[in-house]
This record gives structure tokens, sequence and C-alpha cells, in this order.
């Protein structure tokens, strides 16, 4: 089975940073029982300092191969949606884990047309890897949001939309699934700068996905990467 993260900055993540990627590594190595691969055409950290792509994750010993990804910082479904055909159809992607949406309302596209590049993005995956599986997670609302009311609007409004995508564009041949956003997930606790997540919003984050993957396909267990040492 292969994986593939697909995301903005909150997926790649910043060097030193273990990313929310790296803890489902973890957990999908920990309770799949089976061969699993993650894919994608990136491998890179963001590093603002130093080069756009940088290979400093706070483990050393994430193997390479497991680095991964479609992910990049300042980008949304907006500039997914032309990728994401040609990345799965070359990794031989099965199962899409996406958190995208932040980026789009924050800079590029209202929710309605944000909505829009989430059915852009689900043809052109499919029409790359027709029985791909894919797992969407709700834009989760940051410091902004808290400070502006139209935008936090925004992102509700974004919210019911992906909501509705996910109903009407789920298939059985394809399935489209909505993660939930976590219920306990604190942007002052979980985040290191009120958007980006810390070790404990990586594992609220990737626990969202596992929790989704085992309740409805049976992929995995249940997510104990916090209480593990993971």
């Amino acid at each position: 089975m292969r994986f593939m993260f697909v995301g903005d900055s909150m997926t790649i993540g910043r060097a030193g940073d273990y990313t929310w990627r790296y803890r489902m590594w973890q957990h999908l190595g920990a309770t799949l029982g089976g061969p699993f691969e993650i894919v994608g055409p990136r491998t890179g950290l963001y590093d603002d300092a130093a080069a756009p792509a940088h290979h400093a994750y706070a483990d050393p010993d994430f193997p390479q191969e497991s680095r991964r990804h479609l992910a990049g910082w300042g980008e949304g479904w907006q500039h997914m949606a032309p990728l994401i055909g040609p990345a799965a159809g070359a990794a031989g992607a099965d199962v899409l884990l996406v958190s995208l949406g932040l980026i789009d309302l924050g800079f590029y596209t209202r929710a309605d047309q944000t909505a829009d590049n989430v059915r852009r993005f689900v043809a052109a995956a499919r029409a790359a890897r027709p029985a791909v599986r894919m797992v969407l997670l709700p834009v989760i609302p940051n410091v902004r949001a808290r400070q502006d009311a139209p935008f936090a609007a925004e992102v509700d409004r974004f919210n019911e939309l992906l909501a509705k995508a996910v109903a009407d564009l789920t298939t059985g041949a394809s399935p489209i699934l909505l993660a939930a956003r976590p219920a306990s997930y604190d942007i002052d606790r979980d985040t290191y700068d009120g958007t980006h997540p810390n070790a404990s919003g990586e594992h609220r984050l990737a626990g969202e996905f596992a929790a989704v993957l085992h309740q409805a396909w049976g992929i995995g267990g249940p997510y104990r990467g916090r209480h593990a040492g993971l």
C-alpha cells in the first residue's frame, strides 16, 4: 500500500521539525501489519534561512525513502490540483492524505473558489489513479481566524463546502473520507506560532488521519503515538 502526504506548510514542515508525516509513518509502521510505502516527488523541509528545500529533520534516522511527500510552503489546493495527477500516477499512490486550504483562503481564493479547486484535484487524482482513496482534513483555524472575523467565516464556509464535496464525490471505486478536526486542538498549545504544529500538534493531526483510516477502512490501528513514545 502506497501513501502520499499532500499539504502546505503544516505538512512539509520547517527544518528541525519532526512533522506529522513522521508521526504518521511511525504509526503505520507500528500498526499496519504489512508492507507499505510513503511516496511522492519531494523529500525536503522548508528553511527560509537557508534554502527552499532542506533535509534537517529532527530525527536524522527518519529514512530517506519515507520522507517523500507532495507538500510545499505557501502551496494550496490551486497549486496541487495540476500536480497531483502526474505525482500520484508516477508514484502509484493508493491513498492520499491531504491537509490543504488554509493558505488558499489566506492568500489566494475565497471559499467557493477553493472548493472548486478541491473538485479539480479529485478529478485529476482519479484520472491518474482511478481507484485512489483519499482522506481530506478540514481547515484548522489559526491565529488569524481569532483576530479576523471575515477570514474565520471563510474558513467555516469552506469546511462546509469541503464536507459537501466529499459527500458528492465519493464513489465505491474511489472513496473519499473527511477526517475530523481534532476536537481538542488548541493553537496556543499545539502550534509554535499560532499556525504550524509543534510536537503536540503533529500527534493530533496524525491521530485524526489514523483514526479515520482505521475506523472506515480497517487500515492500521488506533493511534497511540503520543502515549507510546512515537
